[in-house]
């Protein structure tokens, strides 16, 4: 009879290879963790938001090289006329010309001659223009405006990858304390295996008459120790979790693709290799130019650079040519007509307070210089610092490996020695202690390493 399978079962089933698919596509590894930090981070969303901040600061200055256009209009009705004159025509008439006018005129116009007028106009117009001005030189100012928008752009660019570089070191450090936690939670599995095991047969052992009760107390107390050891290490990888959600933007159900440090792991037998294996150069003066934060430095040289320079072309003559269309009907009649023009503004009396901003800008030109050669020396020492941690570092974890071979050995003297009836129980779990924190050492000594390796590349610009 052929099996066929119930809906039930094929259901479970399906339900079990898409809750492992989903649990694989959450496994979250470093570089994944690095990746998602990269993309998601508030910090680097703020530097991507400054460099496009400073691009579009360039792009503004670079419209200074271009012509300025401005359209003006104006309507006006007045409660009277802006222009009024009085004149007398008699004034202006000589006998002569009256006796002319006589033989022409009509006697009414003649009347109207001979006494006083009014004249008035601009009561009410408009005036409309459309003027455009080229700056011809401007001290220089629209040059270096373009140019210190540019510094600004390339300092946001460089300001940016050493947020990069910090979120990458933060980002290991929470993974690499995680997989500690997860390391010694091991160790704390195995111990507890040992002491399971132990209890075992010390329970036997006092059942029998060989064995006193209290090495049966001694052995609870040891496991009541490790309990304790494993609520505080579920806590501190609760809040670590929650911290790399935060920082790499992830949502709370991902879970952390870790590596074993087996002593025959892979990535233990790198972490043991000598420092030539590792591909890391030793420090050298060339790493200097290479870096991020000097770079950053004389950015600022070449910023203040150019702000004395600016604030220099803001006390010299500035030059302009335009042009324009005007209309108005100011006269009872509509105007139009163009007109080109040039001006010169020559500043007078500024050169008594931009003579002190100059040097004020000296003064911070010549500190922006101080400040990238002290610097300079502190990133060198820096360097070297990192290098005698990454050498430490490889060399604590070579010891804390010989440590791993000692204390196991003792571990099995003395359970040996306990066997036989000539040692205490007190001593057991002592080397027992001593062989659980050797392989803590070993595990901080790995990530002590890694972490050390990561800052000298971050140093060295690697």
């Amino acid at each position: 009879m052929k099996y066929v399978p119930s809906f039930r079962v094929v259901f479970l089933f399906l339900c079990a290879v898409s809750c492992g698919t989903l649990a694989a596509q959450n496994s979250m590894s470093l570089a994944a963790l690095r990746d998602s930090a990269l993309q998601n981070n508030v910090a680097l969303r703020r530097a991507r938001l400054d460099i496009e901040s400073y691009s579009l600061q360039r792009k503004e200055a670079f419209t200074k090289y271009f012509p300025t256009v401005s359209a003006t209009g104006m309507w006006f009705n007045a409660n009277r006329s802006m222009a009024k004159m009085d004149m007398d025509p008699s004034e202006f008439i000589t006998p002569e010309l009256g006796a002319s006018l006589a033989q022409s005129l009509p006697a009414e116009a003649l009347a109207a001659l001979s006494s006083p007028m009014s004249m008035a106009m601009m009561k009410d117009g408009t005036i409309a223009s459309i003027m455009a001005v080229q700056p011809v030189f401007a001290g220089g100012q629209i040059v270096l405006g373009n140019k210190l928008a540019r510094v600004g752009e390339e300092a946001s660019e460089l300001q940016m990858q050493l947020s990069e570089n910090d979120v990458e070191t933060q980002v290991e450090q929470y993974y690499w304390q995680l997989i500690s936690l997860q390391e010694k939670q091991r160790t704390l599995d195995a111990v507890d295996s040992l002491l399971a095991t132990l209890s075992n047969d010390v329970t036997v052992a006092v059942e029998a008459g060989v064995a006193l009760r209290n090495d049966l107390l001694q052995v609870q107390l040891r496991k009541n120790d490790i309990q304790s050891q494993r609520l505080k290490l579920d806590n501190g990888m609760s809040i670590l979790h929650l911290l790399l959600t935060q920082f790499c933007g992830l949502k709370s159900d991902w879970t952390l693709a870790t590596p074993s440090l087996d002593a025959s792991d892979a990535s233990l037998a790198a972490g043991s290799a000598s420092l030539a294996e590792t591909g890391l150069q030793p420090v050298s003066s060339s790493f200097l130019a290479a870096l991020p934060e000097y770079q950053l430095l004389q950015k600022n040289v070449e910023a203040a650079n150019l702000q004395r320079r600016m604030e220099v072309g803001k006390n010299l003559p500035s030059l302009a040519v335009g042009a324009g269309y005007n209309y108005h009907n100011l006269l009872e009649n509509d105007r139009h007509f163009g007109m080109v023009f040039a001006t010169l503004s020559v500043p007078i009396s500024d050169w008594w307070g931009g003579s002190h901003a100059i040097k004020r800008r000296k003064i911070a030109e010549q500190q922006a210089k101080e400040q990238l050669a002290d610097n300079a020396e502190l990133l060198t020492i820096r360097m070297q610092k990192a290098w005698n941690d990454v050498v430490e570092a490889q060399s604590q974890l070579a010891l804390a490996e010989q440590g791993i071979l000692q204390a196991t050995e003792n571990l099995r003297v003395q359970h040996d020695t306990y066997q036989a009836g000539t040692s205490t129980m007190s001593d057991l779990l002592e080397a027992q202690l001593l062989y659980q924190q050797t392989l803590d050492k070993r595990v901080d000594a790995f990530i002590a390493l890694e972490t050390a390796t990561l800052e000298y590349r971050h140093a060295t610009g690697q």
